[in-house]
């Protein structure tokens, strides 16, 4: 789990007091009197402190979506790619494009609530604090005025099924239209979360790239970050998410990682529920019948081409519930029952093919937003392991927007590239994937990327040997956080 153990203090954001001699921002879209005295509350104090141009509140409609990818695509930061249907293409500034881990911090009163004391003074390696104080600087010196130029989007979203007992609901504020777009396909996003969270408790996230307008420096491929000041904190004990400096990934869409795993495991200890980096699956035998699956592997370590798995037994069926994240909680019958709490798949590009995920290639034809793949000249996207011929004279444009050819030394697509896409698109979507009350949970699998020393497969003799061998698992450190030679056990920790 992250941060299982933790004990909290509260922490707020100290907005500034208001703009002297500045206008409100005009609103584009919405209406901020009808938010909940909370959310409009959450909404204002921002307002206050990043001064926006202007305020847009989401409504999730394929209207909406349909501007805002204009919008990107006038912008520069995607174009079309005309050999699919409604796909697009991001290339991103090469400072982004990874989770950045040294960068991410929990604040608490002390250090010890958060992560173990290193010895001799070392740099832990299972997470990184950071106290009120130092926060509170670090906002200060970052925030204020970050949206000048900008439009402000307001993000209602849900973790979950709307009305699920087991869903909750997050606010997310960003000047990063790429972050809507890319949040009404791994959430579910709109106008019924607003209606389902009422007067409710929801988790307040505050993203900014960290770029106000007029820029003081050209952008490299249209794309605004500022990598020297980055930072992504959580304040769990006021269910607070704070992103700045990254517009990329589980950096800048906050009701992954930074919500669904790193404050809802908090939540979680709370409530008295599990929130895992786990995969979800349904298995149905030759016989017909059924179980469902959890499993735990670190980011690009295969838990999307598990989760879409073709069996090549005959008669065998898998179903996909989820290919990340997984929200687990015992019933009244005692059953361990799960659900997927995000809306999309935020796949690793690099490797995925007909060959080794059939399923995933048939999800992402449509309505897929490609990040730092490369691109084919006839309107089509390319990476390593594709194993894909290309018809003759198609030429490839690397992920840095430069003429690729095989005999380059660099890869044509970055070792981290992405798609997101709509779960719903998934061939072998479970039809329980949605369940309200999630689907029960018989197994769990723990795994990782370890190329020699550990046999392929091995099975715990009980659950309490289970949870000892998976407490324990390695796996290498991937493309999917900014660390070299490192390795991680199966929950996502550094070890």
């Amino acid at each position: 789990l992250y941060f299982i153990s933790v004990v909290f203090l509260p922490l707020s954001l100290c907005p500034l007091s208001p703009r002297s001699n500045q206008s409100s921002p005009r609103v584009l879209q919405g209406d901020i009197s009808a938010l909940s005295p909370a959310v409009r509350e959450f909404v204002e104090a921002n307002v206050t402190l990043c001064q926006p141009d202007s305020i847009h509140i989401c409504d999730g409609t394929d209207e909406e979506n349909r501007t805002i990818l204009a919008q990107l695509e006038e912008q520069g930061m995607i174009k079309k790619l005309p050999k699919y249907e409604n796909c697009w293409l991001a290339r991103t500034d090469p400072r982004d494009v990874a989770r950045v881990e040294s960068k991410t911090v929990i604040v608490t009163q002390e250090q010890r609530d958060t992560v173990p004391t290193p010895l001799e003074g070392g740099v832990s390696q299972l997470g990184r604090w950071m106290s009120q104080e130092e926060f509170d600087k670090a906002v200060a010196q970052r925030f204020p005025g970050c949206m000048k130029g900008r439009t402000m989007y307001v993000i209602p979203f849900s973790m979950g099924p709307v009305g699920s007992p087991l869903s909750k609901i997050g606010i997310e504020l960003t000047d990063s239209p790429y972050v809507v777009a890319s949040m009404r396909v791994m959430t579910r996003m709109g106008k019924a979360v607003l209606s389902a969270l009422g007067t409710g408790e929801f988790v307040s996230c505050l993203h900014s790239v960290g770029c106000p307008l007029p820029l003081k420096k050209p952008l490299v491929n249209n794309w605004p970050c500022n990598p020297e000041q980055t930072l992504i904190a959580h304040i769990p004990n006021r269910r607070q998410i704070v992103s700045f400096g990254s517009g990329y990934g589980g950096n800048s869409l906050l009701g992954k990682k930074c919500f669904a795993l790193r404050i809802a495991s908090r939540i979680a200890k709370e409530e008295g529920w599990l929130a895992e980096h786990m995969l979800i699956l349904g298995v149905t035998n030759p016989a017909g019948e059924k179980k469902y699956m959890a499993a735990a592997f670190p980011s690009a370590c295969g838990k999307t081409n598990l989760a879409m798995l073709c069996p090549t037994l005959p008669g065998w069926k898998v179903e996909c519930v989820g290919d990340d994240i997984a929200w687990m909680k015992f019933d009244n019958q005692g059953n361990l029952r799960a659900i997927n709490p995000e809306n999309g798949f935020f796949g690793v590009a690099p490797g995925t093919s007909a060959k080794t995920n059939p399923n995933a290639m048939a999800t992402i034809i449509k309505n897929t937003v490609f990040t730092n793949v490369a691109e084919t000249s006839d309107g089509g996207v390319y990476w390593e392991g594709m194993d894909q011929a290309l018809p003759e004279g198609v030429t490839i444009t690397s992920w840095k927007n430069k003429p690729w050819s095989s005999e380059d030394d660099e890869p044509c697509a970055h070792p981290n590239s992405r798609f997101c896409t709509p779960a719903g698109q998934c061939p072998i979507i479970d039809p329980l994937w949605e369940s309200p009350e999630g689907v029960p949970i018989e197994a769990i699998i723990f795994g990782g990327r370890r190329p020699e020393g550990v046999p392929l497969v091995y099975e715990a003799f009980s659950w309490q040997h289970g949870v000892f061998v998976g407490a324990a698992m390695r796996s290498e450190a991937t493309a999917a956080a900014e660390h070299k030679g490192l390795f991680f056990n199966t929950v996502g920790r550094q070890t």
